[in-house]
């Protein structure tokens, strides 16, 4: 996209916040009273002086990101006030933390709400979840098995929906051949319609036969403001630390407080080159969820707790042969770490380690 656009451009189109930087307002005199505005609400209101006819809004998508991560999409209006009258543009603002290098209207067309661009690799018992901007947008799945065949799926579950953005449910159990005993070995999801020379989104998920056991399991906030889960399958331990503080009390040595910070390690395990584009946007979350799975369902956000990322490393080159792994250092948010499972009697430790011992 390019740096700057005018405000005939931005009327009637639809943009993401990582891309609008500029935008020109023609004016035929010194200066102009500008405003923008979204949901009834003014976030600017400046008298700005023109350069060379123009008067320059600048880094617009940086004031509108934070209303945006929280709507997803906004309807913004630009008003430019002179003493020769007044103008005024209207478009839509879309939360995007990634320059995905064609522009927002295409990219909501083609694509999901992710920058997964490829197979994504999963198993049966986890959930998998898919979001796009749109509502109403026909659906389907072909599941391929064993056997060589294929059977389409066309009901798909929403989980979550407005007026402007869909999330469905594509876990793999779903698509399961409960009846004909055939193994499910990947499905591929269509969302959008082909015609009238239409693109649907596209994605193909590969089913690992193996089923490793995953611990831990999170969930993070993603670049376009929607939640993804990852499945980590490498080593999983814990490195407790205890700040210990102590005094003297009538010459004897008191301990009165012990301080638990519980360091996870985690190992995202082996990942093809286009999961592990995908999985760096962990690393780099501003919030990400350690959820577990209660009844064979993974909980939601709501029933998970905020974790904070204090190191990682997520080398990967381009060397014949090579998969890529990250392993990444994280601890609970909250203030105390020591946290029980009390499903799991004489548990003492991360909601998603896994059952070996059990």
């Amino acid at each position: 996209m390019e740096e700057s656009i005018t405000l005939r451009q931005f009327n009637g189109g639809t943009f993401f916040t990582s891309t609008l930087h500029d935008v020109l307002l023609p004016v035929a005199s010194e200066r102009a009273a500008v405003s923008v505005s979204t949901l009834g609400e003014t976030l600017f209101s400046e008298i700005l002086y023109a350069v060379d006819g123009f008067v320059t809004l600048s880094e617009l998508g940086q004031l509108l990101e934070p209303y945006a991560r929280k709507h997803l999409a906004l309807p913004v209006t630009i008003a430019c006030t002179t003493d020769d009258g007044s103008t005024s543009g209207s478009g839509t603002v879309l939360y995007a933390m990634a320059d995905v290098g064609i522009d927002a209207s295409n990219f909501c067309l083609q694509h999901f709400l992710t920058i997964l661009d490829g197979e994504k690799v999963t198993a049966l018992g986890r959930r998998e979840t898919l979001w796009y901007y749109g509502t109403n947008e026909p659906a389907c799945v072909t599941a391929h098995y064993d056997s060589g065949d294929t059977k389409v799926f066309t009901d798909i579950r929403k989980m979550t929906e407005s007026s402007t953005y869909t999330c469905i449910d594509v876990s793999p159990g779903n698509f399961v051949d409960d009846e004909g005993g055939r193994v499910l070995c990947g499905y591929t999801v269509e969302v959008g319609s082909t015609s009238n020379g239409g693109q649907a989104r596209t994605q193909r998920f590969t089913i690992d036969h193996s089923r490793p056991d995953c611990a831990p399991i999170l969930e993070f906030y993603n670049s376009f403001g929607v939640w993804e889960l990852i499945y980590c399958t490498g080593t999983h331990g814990v490195d407790p630390e205890y700040k210990r503080s102590t005094t003297r009390l009538g010459g004897r040595l008191c301990q009165y407080r012990v301080e638990t910070t519980r360091h996870f390690k985690a190992d995202t395990g082996p990942l093809t080159t286009a999961m592990a584009s995908w999985a760096d946007e962990l690393l780099c979350s501003p919030e990400v969820y350690v959820v577990n799975v209660e009844g064979g369902e993974v909980a939601s956000r709501g029933g998970g707790r905020p974790v904070v990322i204090t190191e990682s490393k997520s080398p990967r080159s381009n060397d014949d042969g090579a998969m890529p792994r990250f392993t990444f250092t994280y601890q609970y948010a909250q203030r105390i770490h020591t946290v029980l499972q009390l499903g799991r009697v004489g548990r003492v430790f991360d909601n998603t380690f896994d059952g070996t011992f059990d």
